[in-house]
């Protein structure tokens, strides 16, 4: 992607770095920033355009790093603002953007802001948070409840109010209803886009304002919830129009900048239609991703009506995608526990970065990495801690990274002794980078090779996309450009189908296990066929 183009984010692929767990310069076990820019050379190597950088912000870490107690300052186990001041530098030197997180429905119960605002109801700060007086009976103002366990709102003396927190008790949500609140974030956003970072991954966007009335949520109707919080449909805790008024300002502030762009996760019962709402118009996200497909569910059809009501309800929006990340079962577990492996991985990443939209790759998902096996002994993920073990949380999917499978700890840092923040599991070791790099037939010889493919495409990066029909379990789509179209056709299912090959001098791009038989495409079990036409 040139770095002159505004809007290189469109059809880009990003690598999310979970920096606890990418590499560890220093040897406490702990991954850094350091350890970061020693892997700069890596990271370009697979052929990303950039990386999405989970936070390094100063933190108390009882989410990793998601519960900020300071918006401009590095947290000390990361390093310092020159190292991060190194990575930025470092990764466009070699080509890459760098995009940040940025967690701004909520802050640390230890940010100063916090400790000003519950001091009590009349300080300069005391409606910066979400506070309500409680019932006549003393319970909470409303029923809703937080996503890692237990009511949403927790009493404190000093005001004699509850505070709202949709997370952690530690994690009071900000009052983003109040302009000062606004700018206060603006100025955060400033610092770190005047240190030059090429945007913002924006953490649940959509929980960025709550409802006013302080509205009790109606039930779900849902039967298999682990979690109290699924037990309800989250009308008034979030997705609230009251967000979009932020998001506008800011819009308005990044496009100062050209060539910065926002990326919104917004984790909803309704995917499509909140996608379509806080993406569509000028003056929204550039773009967002949902958890439409970091889910269970699986299947060509489920991927295709997906994307087709994306389309249908925001045709102008430009969506993003991920099959994995830190918040869910790595996708090589979750959709391909019994699929034949490596071979499967490939296909899933070819698909993922197939779709029209820009592509997150997840930290390990170059490797083929399935989810780690953490013992109960070990897990740190608060989530994992309250709901084991019907729900063993996050941490299977932020084990450390497998650099060489024959050194301490894989290679993840210095041999000092002593444990590291997670295990490294066993079964990551035959995959580590070393032994997948003398691997011809390895994912990582194939992630680096299909991206340097794909990126001479342009129908696969900037193309739009149009479905075709195609047999049971079988996904089938162009993109188009002005001047190229490329065919992608995966078969998804665990039976082998046929479907004709479209009129078209087509050129075959990497092997992912699909023939040509005259006018058919020949797809066996978890094999797919990609190819251009001019």
């Amino acid at each position: 992607m040139s770095g002159a183009d505004p809007d290189w984010w469109r059809g880009a692929v990003l690598y999310q770095v979970y920096p606890r767990s990418f590499r560890d310069a220093n040897g406490d076990g702990i991954g850094d920033l350091p350890g970061l820019l020693s892997g700069l050379d890596y990271i370009a190597s697979l052929g990303v355009d950039g990386v999405w950088l989970s936070p390094v912000f100063a933190s108390p870490q009882r989410d990793y790093g998601y519960d900020i107690s300071d918006y401009c300052a590095i947290d000390p186990q990361f390093g310092t603002l020159a190292d991060f001041d190194a990575v930025v530098d470092g990764a466009h030197a070699r080509g890459l953007k760098i995009i940040v997180d940025q967690v701004y429905s909520h802050t640390s119960d230890l940010h100063p802001w916090f400790a000003e605002s519950r001091a009590d109801r009349a300080n300069p700060k005391a409606d910066w948070y979400v506070w309500a007086d409680p019932k006549a009976d003393g319970s909470p103002p409303t029923n809703w409840q937080a996503t890692f366990g237990g009511a949403a709102w927790t009493w404190d003396s000093r005001r004699r109010q509850y505070y709202l927190h949709n997370y952690l008790i530690e994690q009071p949500d900000l009052n983003l209803h109040n302009p000062e609140v606004q700018d206060a974030i603006l100025g955060v956003a400033r610092v770190w886009l005047d240190r030059g970072v090429d945007g913002f991954r924006l953490d649940v966007a959509n929980c960025y304002t709550h409802d006013r009335a302080l509205r009790d949520n109606p039930p779900s109707g849902r039967t298999d919830a682990v979690k109290p919080y699924f037990l309800q449909t989250h009308l008034y805790d979030r997705d609230r129009p009251e967000s979009l008024q932020f998001a506008r300002r800011l819009r308005a502030l990044v496009d100062e900048r050209p060539g910065r762009f926002l990326l919104a996760e917004l984790a909803t019962d309704r995917p499509v239609e909140i996608t379509a709402e806080y993406t569509s118009g000028p003056d929204g996200f550039h773009t967002a991703y949902s958890f439409m497909f970091l889910g269970e569910r699986f299947g060509a059809d489920w991927i295709r009506k997906g994307v087709e009501r994306l389309l249908q309800a925001a045709p102008e929006a430009w969506p993003s995608w991920a099959f994995s990340n830190h918040d869910v079962t790595r996708v090589a577990t979750r959709w391909g526990a019994g699929r034949p492996q490596p071979q499967f991985a490939k296909l899933v990443f070819a698909l993922l970065t197939s779709l029209r939209g820009t592509a997150f790759v997840y930290q390990g998902e170059e490797l083929g990495l399935p989810e780690a096996e953490v013992p109960r002994e070990r897990l740190r993920d608060p989530d994992g801690v309250a709901f084991w073990p019907a729900y063993k949380g996050r941490d299977g999917a932020r084990t450390p990274l497998p650099w060489r499978a024959e050194a301490p700890h894989a290679g993840f840092g210095p041999p000092q002794g002593g444990e590291h923040w997670l295990p490294v599991d066993p079964r990551h070791l035959p995959l580590a980078v070393d032994r997948q790099e003398n691997d011809p037939g390895s994912m990582l010889r194939f992630v680096r090779a299909w991206l340097a493919w794909r990126r001479a495409q342009p129908a696969l990066v900037k193309g739009d996309i149009a479905f075709l029909d195609a047999p049971l379990g079988v996904l089938a789509f162009t993109r188009r450009t002005r001047g190229q179209a490329a065919l992608c056709a995966f078969n998804l299912g665990e039976t082998a189908q046929a479907i004709g090959l479209p009129a078209g001098d087509w050129r075959e791009g990497p092997e992912l296990g699909g023939k040509r038989a005259g006018a058919m495409l020949e797809l066996g079990a978890n094999s797919g066929f990609v190819a251009v036409a001019a």
